[in-house]
């Protein structure tokens, strides 16, 4: 109770923990991107979106240690993941799409694991960072501080969204994923591969992952054990913004950044993962109730 009461007399304290929280929520939006697309077109829960984040990370990482900027490191994570994705589409998760949900959430989640324990096993338990150089705003003579490298993310998730919609409008590739999204079957019958598709889907995703990983290496810090907590960040904002709503999984985004570092704040650190997965049961048990009344209003 005494952090709650300082912030009501520190006005300033608030307006640092909104600003964090709105530059923090950016990046969550990143892999949340990912992830409402590959839910939206293959209709398929990535339990292992947390684990491409992660390896995005320490691709930063290493390119940091070869003596290239990491922001320099966020395009080429994200290529390098797109391979990866699109590998792992090839190898395991095309057996998965068209069948029950509860199967693709094992598949996924013993991807996750795998990844998780083949990170460990190279890399070792260590934490990262990359170092951007980046320095500190100073804001309201020293009262606010906003960390640079916080500001690029944020513009960096602007432009993500932003490449998003352009590609899905413009390219014929986004073309066909859209036109799949909506009846795979209808796609395939006007004769779009949708195998292919789906390989480009899971692709992009884990591309949009690897950014969102290079940029969280340079925030904060990488080690093989930080996937969860995004793939549940990732899943609660899609379930609040609903599919294909890339300004909506922005919003959301953002205010579970706030909600989080307020959170934090009040509750302690130790406490900000238990909120976290808290607020997923909220949010769950929310939606349920929310669709039982749909039903009941449709009948």
């Amino acid at each position: 109770m005494e952090n709650l009461r300082l912030l009501f007399a520190a006005p300033s304290l608030s307006l640092q923990l909104l600003l964090d929280g709105v530059l923090i929520g950016a990046i969550f939006a990143l892999a949340a991107y990912g992830m409402a697309l590959v839910w939206g077109v293959m209709g398929l829960i990535n339990v292992a979106q947390g684990e491409l984040v992660m390896l995005g990370g320490y691709a930063a990482y290493f390119l940091y240690r070869a003596g290239i900027h990491p922001l320099l490191g966020v395009p080429v994570a994200a290529i390098l993941l797109f391979i990866l994705g699109w590998a792992l589409y090839r190898v395991v998760v095309f057996r998965v799409v068209d069948k029950d949900l509860f199967i693709s959430i094992l598949a996924t989640y013993g991807l996750s694991i795998l990844l998780q324990q083949l990170a460990n096993g190279l890399f070792g338990a260590n934490v990262r960072t990359a170092e951007s150089g980046f320095g500190t705003l100073v804001l309201l003579d020293g009262a606010v501080t906003i960390s640079e490298i916080k500001l690029v993310a944020f513009a960096a998730a602007l432009l993500a969204g932003a490449a998003l919609i352009v590609f899905l409008k413009r390219s014929r590739m986004g073309q066909a994923i859209r036109a799949t999204s909506q009846n795979a079957r209808a796609a395939r019958v006007m004769g779009i591969d949708t195998d292919r598709v789906y390989a480009w889907t899971f692709g992009l995703n884990a591309a949009i992952c690897g950014a969102s990983g290079a940029l969280v290496a340079m925030t904060w810090i990488v080690h093989p054990y930080l996937g969860l907590p995004y793939t549940v960040r990732s899943f609660m904002i899609v379930i609040l913004a609903g599919l294909g709503n890339v300004f909506g999984v922005l919003a959301a985004a953002l205010g579970l950044g706030v909600a989080e570092n307020f959170a934090g704040f009040v509750l302690g650190a130790e406490y900000q993962a238990a909120f976290i997965f808290g607020l997923l049961v909220v949010i769950l048990v929310w939606r349920r109730f929310s669709l039982a009344r749909q039903r009941r209003y449709l009948t």
